[in-house]
């Protein structure tokens, strides 16, 4: 697992993984239990697939009109969420590679 950026300590620098641009590569920062309504075993569930402080993550499609479901890439598995499920992860984007 790797280690999260130093530019996102704070929780106020992380943004919800519903609202990262696609294509973007980030590092999960949290999941949050029981957010938005979902039941608490959703945070059980998002682990259980991988989603984990530090994890790379990359939203790599949108439903649509940009909606749900995200496909979602973390580790070698590609995962279907829906809205209220990815709203319960908080990511933080990593720097554009430089050239």
């Amino acid at each position: 697992m790797a280690t999260t950026p130093d530019r996102c300590t704070a929780a106020s620098d992380s943004i919800g993984l519903t609202d990262l641009p696609e294509g973007t590569v980030a590092r999960v920062i949290r999941v949050s239990p029981g957010c938005a309504g979902a039941p608490h075993e959703l945070s059980k569930r998002l682990a259980e697939l991988g989603f984990l402080p530090g994890e790379r993550v990359r939203v790599v499609g949108r439903g649509w009109f940009a909606r749900e479901p995200l496909a979602v890439r973390i580790g070698t598995g590609t995962f279907a969420l829906r809205l209220y499920e990815a709203a319960c992860v908080q990511v933080c984007p990593e720097p554009a590679p430089t050239a």
